[in-house]
Formats: structure tokens, sequence, C-alpha cells
């Protein structure tokens, strides 16, 4: 009987750290029309491309398929 109400409460405690992880994730994420964090990314050469490297200079569009690292 204490193994299964200690199992309860071990439940209870997960999924509120999950709920407060999420949470504060969400609050994290960008919305619409606020501005691109600044990151950078190997290009096909030896060379970094950064993202502030364009800022100002030419519109620039990021684009994540979904399906590029999966099998599917």
């Amino acid at each position: 009987m204490a193994m299964t109400r200690w199992t309860g409460m071990r439940f209870i405690m997960l999924l509120t750290v999950l709920t407060l992880l999420l949470s504060a994730v969400h609050a994290l994420a960008l919305k619409v029309g606020d501005k691109a964090p600044d990151f950078s990314l190997p290009a096909t050469t030896a060379e970094k491309i950064s993202l502030s490297d364009y800022l100002g200079k030419k519109p620039v569009v990021v684009f994540f398929y979904i399906g590029a690292f999966t099998s599917g």
C-alpha cells in the first residue's frame, strides 16, 4: 500500500514539473512579428553564415523542411 502511494506521489510530482517546464518553453517562444534571434550555421564551404550578415542588406527567408532528417 505504501509503495502505491509513493508511486502516485512521484507521478504527480513529475506531472507538475513537466507542466511547469512546458509553460516556461511556451513563454519563450517567438510570436508572429518578433525579430528572429541571430544564429550561425556552417556553409557548404569552410565558412559560417550568420543571420546578422544579411541584416539590412537583403530579405531573408528562413525555411525548415520537416522531413529533412527523417526517413519519411
